[in-house]
């Protein structure tokens, strides 16, 4: 590392951690664990997020919890100069909210307005996120890329799920005295990281 590098490193510890980044890495047991936000980041980023907004998630404000999560993401991505691709699931079928545009402040007050109802079609929310970051890999070879997801995992069932094309973290919404637990086998499904939301308090 340069004496230039060392200084930035040196001086972002000293400034705010960088959440998304850390968390996709795992859960962060000590301070060297935690990922720092730059002056600068890769303009080659982008940050897919898919959340389940559906009608089970109004149970116990998961929904409410999961919104405060998110807007420390946006702020994150926001700051980092971060493309975002977010896909919401609720109603009959998933909906893209945006794709692979540069974060901005106007996520703000389309999060405060987000709201939960109707059916659960994450899977198909999963299967189209799949098939675009395939594609999106081919356009952008260079491009890194990390998928949040989250969802309380309240499906009946479904079929073994495939991993998606890149480093994801899903966090678990359940907030009912007795849970499922049925996002944790999601995600080893999805060979994605787990995290319940309730674990997720700034060091």
């Amino acid at each position: 590392m340069k004496r230039g590098e060392r200084g930035a490193a040196v001086a972002s510890r000293q400034g705010r951690v960088a959440w998304p980044a850390t968390l996709l890495k795992g859960r962060p047991r000590q301070r060297l664990d935690l990922c720092w936000v730059q002056r600068s980041a890769s303009p080659h980023e982008l940050w897919v997020v898919i959340v389940d907004a559906s009608a089970s998630t109004r149970r116990y404000k998961a929904l409410s919890h999961a919104k405060g999560l998110l807007a420390e993401f946006f702020d994150q991505a926001y700051r980092q100069r971060a493309r975002l691709a977010l896909l919401t699931a609720s109603g009959k079928e998933p909906r893209w909210q945006r794709q692979g545009l540069k974060a901005s402040r106007a996520l703000g007050p389309w999060l405060e307005a987000l709201g939960a109802g109707g059916g659960t079609p994450l899977l198909a929310a999963l299967e189209q996120a799949r098939q675009w970051l395939l594609q999106r890999a081919k356009r952008y070879p260079d491009e890194q890329r990390r998928c949040l997801i989250l969802t309380d995992g309240r499906l009946s069932a479904w079929p073994v799920l495939q991993a998606l094309p890149c480093t994801s973290l899903l966090i678990d919404m359940e907030m009912a005295p007795i849970r499922l637990g049925r996002a944790r086998l999601m995600a080893e499904q999805l060979q994605a990281d787990y995290q319940h939301i309730e674990q997720f308090k700034p060091l």
